[in-house]
């Protein structure tokens, strides 16, 4: 579940940046982003969404240093990441640690060997290290899998290593490039648990680059979508997700709000109104645990009876949402009426086109 961290002023910002990349031999330029302005508030857990290509990787590159913007600047606390020499940068990295799809651990070094790398990079001491990586591979559940090798090791205990390495050096900024793609729909469940965990109890600031709108919901506060190297929306996770603005959004979180109708149902919906065709209406519902409620007062205010054809309830961010495809009677002015009635009670509703009413019949039996 989301923190509920009350955010201070903003650790990581963007300023009209844009990255371009030299064009291939007799090719042209690459713009991969193209005037990003985002700021992320200190202790929060930030949602870059996207499709591939849209830009995702090259702004986390940028955020860490390993790109430098063709224009606009970086900043990682009062550090202009984009102005920075080598050696400031190796200091930066180790305020900013990072967590990969692949887990980019070492095969020859052990589990302690793995988290303890940074530090002997960093120069700390031996017993310093011993101690850490004992309190980090405790922090990630995997005490008694100190002496393991990646080889022996499964995918989720492999993704806690590398999250353990990327504590290493008690960094301000925690970056996530798809550090769940490769794992299952469990195990992706427990380490979102634990970057929520870690979120909670060291106020770590968490940016999280993925394609799964499902890792979105459970763990992130607020959400950026990116679209051609553009972000194009930008919000709390509750508003994007129940109120999304651009095509680009309403697209990759149809499935997961209820939004994208049955395939059944969506096939016999035509977008022309047809005499005796039912009106298919989809309604949206915020904080409150039950629509069925706003349909039996729809009934018993106006006389509108209206059918559930399909739907979906859930939470966002611990609040209550839901989403439903309602059947409406083809009697003259009664879609006029009930959207009326709804956005009187605070319930946006949109036609989603019209089903005949034998087969709504047919459907609802």
């Amino acid at each position: 579940m989301p923190s509920t961290t009350h955010f201070a002023e903003a650790v990581i910002r963007l300023e009209s940046v844009s990255k371009t990349y030299a064009p291939r031999r007799n090719g042209a330029a690459v713009a991969a982003l193209d005037g990003i302005d985002l700021s992320v508030p200190a202790g929060s857990i930030l949602g870059i969404i996207g499709r591939s290509g849209a830009g995702k990787s090259t702004l986390i590159r940028l955020i860490n240093g390993l790109e430098r913007p063709s224009a606009g600047r970086v900043w990682v606390g009062d550090a202009e990441v984009s102005a920075l020499r080598a050696p400031e940068l190796r200091a930066l990295r180790a305020r900013v640690g990072m967590i990969f799809q692949h887990f980019n651990l070492l095969a020859s070094r052990d589990a302690a060997g793995n988290v303890a790398l940074p530090l002997e990079i960093a120069g700390w001491a031996p017993a310093a290290i011993r101690a850490r990586v004992a309190e980090l591979l405790d922090l990630v559940g995997l005490a008694d899998q100190a002496g393991r090798y990646p080889a022996e090791l499964s995918g989720g205990q492999k993704q806690r290593v590398g999250i353990a390495r990327a504590l290493a050096t008690r960094p301000d900024v925690l970056l996530s490039d798809e550090a769940t793609s490769a794992l299952d729909p469990e195990t992706t469940r427990s380490i979102l648990a634990l970057l929520a965990r870690i979120n909670r109890e060291l106020g770590l600031t968490i940016v999280l680059i993925t394609h799964e709108m499902s890792v979105i919901r459970a763990v992130v506060d607020r959400v950026a979508v990116i679209e051609h190297g553009a972000i194009v929306e930008q919000g709390s996770a509750f508003d994007v997700f129940t109120r999304p603005q651009a095509e680009i959004t309403r697209s990759l979180l149809a499935g997961e709000m209820g939004h994208e109708l049955p395939p059944a149902l969506a096939a016999r919906i035509g977008p022309g109104a047809r005499p005796g065709a039912t009106v298919v209406l989809r309604i949206a519902f915020e904080d409150a645990p039950d629509g069925s409620a706003i349909l039996a007062r729809l009934a018993r205010d106006t006389g509108i009876e209206a059918a559930i054809l399909a739907g979906t309830v859930d939470e966002i961010g611990g609040r209550p949402f839901g989403s439903l495809a309602i059947g409406l009677p083809p009697a003259p002015d009664v879609t006029a009426r009930a959207q009326t009635y709804l956005a009187q009670h605070g319930i946006a509703s949109q036609v989603l086109g019209y089903l005949p009413l034998a087969q709504e019949a047919s459907r609802v039996a």
